[in-house]
């Protein structure tokens, strides 16, 4: 039942990693959009969690490094300050 249930959960990281990628290409998200980078964050979460149960450590540490990238870029965009620019 387990593995049943880390596929799913892979299957849905999957599903996840190729919206964001097909919403970039397509570009109805930028990449500095805080969508974009929830969708490869949780994406790369469910494929770490998924292949982590099946010990495919490579794809571990590949899912492991996305996760750290997509956190520090939201950590950006949630942490930078709107510019206004002088009103005239």
């Amino acid at each position: 039942m387990m593995i049943d249930t880390f596929s799913a959960v892979g299957w849905l990281g999957m599903i996840l990693l190729i919206l964001a990628y097909f919403f970039l290409s397509s570009k109805r998200l930028k990449s500095n959009s805080l969508i974009y980078h929830l969708l490869n964050l949780f994406g790369a979460v469910g494929i770490a969690v998924s292949t982590f149960a099946t010990k495919s450590w490579p794809s571990v540490t590949l899912n492991v490094i996305w996760i750290v990238i997509a956190g520090f870029s939201i950590y950006k965009i949630l942490n930078t300050k709107p510019v206004y620019k002088e009103l005239k």
